[in-house]
């Protein structure tokens, strides 16, 4: 698309922005609905469904062809497998730790691809991103007041480090869901990649929650807020999700793609003033340098490779 079809770059970092802030209300919306025994696979089912639906609507109304080469299914059913455990993951995490420290953990996945792709016979992280990628863990450890709580033990307790190795899963999941993206799917559409991927997503919990696998995974909210929340954590992540497929050949993704990586912040914020999940100063330091080392980390990529998918 020509430059001139282009969104000014002031718009379209406040999209992107907004969608960034709508990702992170989807977990804060998805704790409150825990809050009130609503069951982690039925808030899974309502957003990967509502997505689904979207984004299918937004391929019959663009009229993009779901043909693609035969040898890319097998890519793609465990494409859709891998989010399906990622998506699992981070509401685990999300319902036992603070939604911003979930977050932070999981925006560890552009490292996680860095060497992953390196291991897989990619090219080796410069020296620049070698540092920054340090400089990410360092910020990750005062965010998540490691020397405080290793100092103190009885800090240290069973929902959090649940929390902390549901987040990690996640982020190692996703890096190798991003993996296939670049090297086994780049071809296909990236709106018909989505809508397939949340499909399979959506009939892996369904399979799951039907044979039981999951205890209280079905379960419904117990009070009018939960149903709410439930409702809302689907409206946001559809309508960010369907948001930036509708506009991201008009949002200059290669340039922007850093303004999504202050998820990690929203969710700080939205984390305080929703839920009264406050951390301390030096936590919030650390998380900064996590986002501005995240941020560092993506200008420094070629500006050609495709942004990691939201979570």
């Amino acid at each position: 698309m020509s430059s001139s079809a282009l969104l000014p770059r002031h718009i379209a970092v406040l999209v992107l922005a907004l969608l960034a802030c709508s990702f992170a209300g989807n977990h804060v919306a998805a704790r409150i609905a825990f809050d009130h025994d609503a069951g982690l696979l039925l808030a899974i089912l309502s957003r990967s469904g509502v997505t689904m639906l979207a984004l299918l609507s937004l391929i019959i109304w663009r009229r993009e062809s779901l043909r693609f080469k035969p040898q890319a299914w097998g890519w793609q059913l465990l494409m859709g497998l891998l989010i399906a455990i990622q998506s699992f993951c981070i509401y685990s995490a999300v319902a036992r730790i603070p939604i911003a420290l979930t977050l932070l953990v999981v925006n560890l996945a552009p490292i996680l691809l860095a060497l992953l792709t390196w291991a897989l016979g990619g090219s080796r992280p410069t020296g620049r991103a070698s540092l920054l990628m340090g400089l990410i863990l360092f910020g990750l450890v005062l965010a998540l007041d490691l020397p405080s709580r290793l100092a103190n033990p009885g800090e240290i307790d069973a929902s959090f480090i649940e929390g902390m190795l549901f987040s990690l899963t996640a982020a190692g999941v996703f890096a190798c869901a991003l993996w296939i993206t670049d090297h086994r799917l780049d071809s296909m559409s990236g709106l018909v990649r989505s809508m397939l991927t949340l499909a399979v997503v959506f009939t892996t919990t369904t399979i799951v929650g039907a044979a039981g696998l999951v205890p209280g995974g079905m379960s419904l909210p117990t009070a009018p807020t939960g149903w709410i929340a439930l409702g809302s954590l689907a409206v946001l992540y559809g309508t960010a999700f369907s948001v930036l497929f509708t506009f991201i050949t008009r949002l200059d993704i290669a340039r922007n793609a850093p303004v999504m990586n202050m998820e990690p912040v929203a969710g700080l914020i939205f984390g305080w003033l929703i839920l009264d999940q406050f951390l301390g100063e030096i936590q919030i330091a650390g998380g900064m340098i996590v986002v501005c080392g995240i941020v560092m980390l993506a200008y420094a990529k070629t500006p050609d490779r495709q942004p990691p998918k939201p979570s």
